[in-house]
């Protein structure tokens, strides 16, 4: 039995994000009603390379999401009918009813609300793109992406509607009998930007001060583009030996990879150049370097560790890809298209009352992950209520505490990073040396008493050791282990190194994004939150099937299927139309015009980097927008958006001249107003500004025993009143606390800490 069988959910939503969302809960087995406007969803007409589509088809894109889904056409009354019968509604803004209306006339009902800023605050009616969006957010800047000399660039593809469509399913399927109000510029701040608020707050400084491209990144080599990675001091080591250049790192000083990787640009390239793709990623391989071929939707499926990753539409014949997971038992529904609804008996899935507690309480999960994607999954747990026990060692704690600049001289500095603070608060602390037969025993004793086992280490880390899932299905029959391998269990890739940017080079994330005149530019802060998602929502059809069966399950959630998923349009538009998407900076197929245009007022440090996000989507906007830049005589010379794409490069130049001798503020305050989506390009670390966000309590502030008093970011949606109940834990904090549990007396503890199985600092 698929593990959503007999939940009902109907789907009101308009865009992207509702479809993703619905597509999720029907690959899970859900029966989703989508009901439609007479005249059908918009993406039924959607090709994002404009392809023509004939009046007795449906677009290949809408076809994707729509893969086991049932249709109907229906008034309100119709759906107030619906609702009544169902288990949960899905809302998006143009949507009818309304989410409060909903509530109050069907209290059984989860109802999910996708809207860009919330459905209360100040900014609840504001327009809003997915351009401008990403602009409020902080993630166009992101980790300083571009390089100096051009604007910044948004990250391409849409992928805040696709984030947005994961979160709001996670968000369906844990909040029960609940509104879960779900704000896309909050999605965009968690999956564009990295904790750059508690990073500064914690930190003192920015997380990256400038913008500038990362070196080698995106090359140009013999006979095509290849990425390549360099994150680490080892991976710099490697990388300039790799080129045959060893003495560009002084290994007797502190190793600046940013530094070295700048000042040695052009013999690196150079080298590139000489090689082949393939050359270049075998090799880099062979010294464990992070790479990787740059995929676009004409070579992905042809990758070699893709060959399974996708398959045929069951009705149009396009290819498309398998969903982000793979379940063992596999209990995942496999798609057929869309069907007209006919009515069926009412939903038989349980429905029970909220629980007044958070509504993971009770589950006890191993945390043994490290680093963002591994530790975001199971942070969402831990803030809605799970007892997470995150396991590090003191030869290998998380990578996350190295990562804050802080000099090893200072007191306990594995203890200052607000990337781990940002990432890890509710956790509990347990260091481990698996390498070790004792601690090998004690991860067994452990695992025999979580329901959950969640890890992200490459797949030969645990199968060395004898960890893997059968192991832990022999210790506990009914436990759920999600692994999340970069590539994959199997695969030529398997071992492959992957980091986030290589995981979106190699699945077409990185192939939109930058400007089309140069090599594109890894987004480098999506990879890993976004498979930390999809782990997510497999975990949680994973609990729904041991809800009714009592079985354990294994949920492979891969890095790169999950990037694939969300990039899934590029490869659908090339099997559907033969269309290759490419990057267009910061234009795009939804607005027109769309750009960044430059500011009169300095940046931060006094420079002329500061800039400002205009989209227009609509007829009604762009009239707006030419009346509040005196342009009237626009609006009958180009009335539409297929006229205003035909003449973007004039619009550009116009509103280039006219931000210019404006603040962001100012053009702010005019554009907002009239109705036109707009936004400052702002940079990550003053989020906090954000009216909105104060105004929906996204930041709580927590203290910590080292490094203070600081802000956290918490979910896109409220499902409990304080997310952060506690600090991120120290190393090694509750070692005590769980191995007592475990049975072991204090002088057994302290022989481990003597023998360095276990410890409260690093080992070095």
């Amino acid at each position: 039995m698929n593990p959503l069988a007999g939940f009902t959910v109907v789907d009101l939503s308009v865009g992207i994000a509702g479809a993703y969302c619905t597509k999720i809960l029907a690959d899970g087995g859900a029966n989703v009603i989508r009901v439609e406007p007479p005249q059908g969803d918009p993406l039924r007409r959607w090709s994002a390379s404009g392809a023509d589509i004939p009046p007795d088809s449906d677009g290949a894109l809408f076809s994707f999401l729509s893969c086991s889904k049932k249709s109907v056409v229906a008034d309100p009354d119709g759906v107030r009918a619906l609702l009544a019968g169902a288990d949960a509604v899905l809302w998006s803004q143009g949507s009818p009813l309304h989410p409060y209306e909903i509530r109050a006339a069907h209290p059984h009902l989860t109802v999910t609300s996708i809207t860009p800023f919330g459905l209360a605050g100040p900014w609840r009616d504001k327009p809003a793109t997915e351009f401008t969006l990403q602009a409020w957010s902080g993630g166009i800047i992101g980790l300083g992406r571009g390089a100096p000399d051009r604007a910044p660039v948004h990250i391409g593809g849409q992928v805040g509607e696709w984030l947005a469509g994961a979160y709001a399913a996670a968000g369906t399927l844990i909040g029960r009998g609940r509104l879960v109000d779900l704000s896309m510029l909050e999605v965009n701040v968690l999956c564009l930007t990295y904790y750059p608020v508690t990073f500064f707050e914690v930190n003192g400084r920015p997380f990256r001060s400038v913008r500038s491209l990362f070196i080698p990144g995106v090359s140009t080599a013999k006979d095509g583009l290849v990425a390549l990675g360099c994150a680490t001091a080892q991976q710099l080591m490697d990388l300039c030996a790799m080129v045959g250049h060893p003495e560009w790192v002084d290994t007797d000083a502190p190793i600046a990879i940013f530094e070295v990787t700048t000042k040695h640009a052009a013999q690196i390239y150079g080298w590139i150049a000489e090689h082949t793709v393939a050359e270049i990623c075998e090799l880099a391989t062979a010294f464990r370097i992070p790479n990787g071929p740059v995929g676009n939707g004409s070579v992905i499926p042809g990758f070699e560790q893709f060959a399974d990753t996708f398959r045929p539409h069951p009705r149009d014949g396009f290819r498309q890809p398998r969903p982000a997971y793979r379940l063992t038992p596999d209990v995942l529904r496999e798609p057929v298209g869309i069907e007209p609804y006919a009515a069926e008996p009412d939903s038989d899935f349980p429905r029970t009352p909220p629980d007044p507690r958070l509504p993971l309480s009770g589950m006890r999960v191993l945390d043994m992950t490290a680093f963002w994607a591994g530790p975001s999954c199971t942070h969402v747990l831990a803030m809605l209520g799970a007892e997470v026990i995150h396991l590090e060692s003191t030869t290998r704690p998380d990578g996350t505490r190295m990562i804050a600049g802080v000099p090893m001289t200072e007191d306990r500095w594995w203890e200052k990073s607000g990337i781990f603070a940002g990432l890890n608060t509710n956790k509990k602390s347990v260091t481990i040396n698996f390498q070790t037969e004792r601690g090998q025993q004690l991860v067994r004793e452990l695992i025999a008493q979580c329901n959950v086992v969640v890890e992200n280490y490459t797949p030969r880390v645990l199968d060395q050791v004898g960890l893997g899932y059968d192991a832990v299905r022999a210790i506990r029959p009914d436990a759920i282990m999600v692994r999340m391998p970069g590539f994959g269990l199997a695969g030529p890739w398997r071992d492959n190194t992957a980091l986030a940017y290589v995981i979106e080079d190699v699945s077409g994330l990185t192939w939109l994004t930058g400007h089309p005149d140069q090599n594109p530019v890894e987004p480098y802060t999506l990879g890993d939150p976004n498979a930390g998602l999809h782990a997510l929502n497999g975990l949680l059809l994973a609990l729904e099937h041991r809800r009714r069966t009592g079985e354990g399950m294994l949920v492979e959630a891969s890095m790169a299927e999950a990037a694939i998923n969300i990039a899934a349009e590029q490869v659908i538009e090339h099997s559907a139309y033969g269309a290759r998407l490419d990057r267009a900076g910061n234009r795009g197929p939804v607005s027109a015009p769309q750009n960044l245009y430059r500011t009169a007022e300095p940046d931060e440090s006094g420079g002329d980097d500061s800039w400002v996000a205009i989209a227009v989507s609509t007829d009604e906007q762009w009239s707006a927008l030419c009346q509040a830049i005196d342009r009237p005589d626009w609006i009958a010379q180009m009335p539409d958006a297929a006229a205003r794409r035909t003449r973007h490069d004039l619009i550009d130049k116009q509103l280039s001249l006219w931000c210019a001798r404006r603040t962001s503020a100012e053009i702010v305050d005019l554009l907002w107003e009239a109705g036109v989506p707009v936004a400052p390009v702002l940079q990550p670390h003053r989020q906090t500004e954000l009216e909105q966000l104060r105004a929906r309590g996204f930041f709580e502030t927590v203290e910590h025993p080292v490094v203070g008093s600081a802000r956290y970011s918490t979910l896109p949606f409220r499902l409990g009143d304080e997310m952060h109940r506690r600090h991120a834990p120290l190393l090694g904090e509750h070692n005590t606390e769980v191995l007592s549990g475990l049975g072991l007396t204090a002088d057994q503890i302290a022989a481990l800490a003597e023998e360095g199985v276990i410890g409260d600092r690093p080992a070095w």
